[in-house]
């Protein structure tokens, strides 16, 4: 279930909000330029083509972003690389370019740094968001991670991280397996 923890930068322990609320997730969020809508989810088949599923909803964000390149991204507990693949998303960075994820399944933690307020919002089965270009952030997939979802790029390269070299993420909630 999709919930939202807001911390004061200095303070990972003790939030200042703390919300399962869709709504006043969406606000709060608002606040700092982060998009976030809950969508209908629908039934899946293992042999599911997941864009053609959600395509009325992939195409109005394409018309919306102007987005050139569309994927989905599945990671699973026993995916070989997992340990890698959650290192890789766990310090904080930024792109040049908004960071679109519709999670068709599972969950997953995106951490917003936004001045002096880390904004820890977990991602569940339903949940779009859309963190700005230039946002302070990071992702933790979990250690046994589970997640499908859906990436929208305008870049045709995909995934372009700029790592910060701050150490902030180490001191904030992990995601814990719900």
């Amino acid at each position: 279930m999709s919930r939202l923890q807001v911390f004061a930068e200095t303070d990972g322990a003790a939030p200042l909000l703390d919300t399962r609320d869709a709504a006043a997730i969406a606000a709060a969020l608002a606040t700092i330029g982060v998009r976030f809508e809950r969508w209908p989810l629908r039934p899946l088949a293992a042999d599911s083509d997941i864009l053609a599923v959600y395509a009325e909803e992939v195409d109005r964000l394409t018309a919306q972003g102007g987005y050139r390149s569309i994927d989905v991204a599945a990671i699973a507990p026993d995916h070989p690389e997992r340990d890698a693949l959650r290192g890789k998303f766990l310090s904080e960075h930024t792109h040049g370019e908004d960071e679109v994820r519709f999670f068709v399944e599972g969950e997953g933690l995106f951490t917003l740094h936004h001045d002096d307020r880390v904004f820890a919002m977990l991602c569940s089965a339903g949940d779009l968001i859309s963190v700005p270009a230039g946002m302070r952030h990071w992702f933790d997939m979990g250690a046994t991670p589970r997640f499908t979802a859906i990436r929208l790029f305008v870049n045709p390269d995909g995934w372009i991280a700029r790592f910060t070299g701050s150490d902030i993420a180490a001191r904030f909630p992990r995601l814990e397996p719900a």
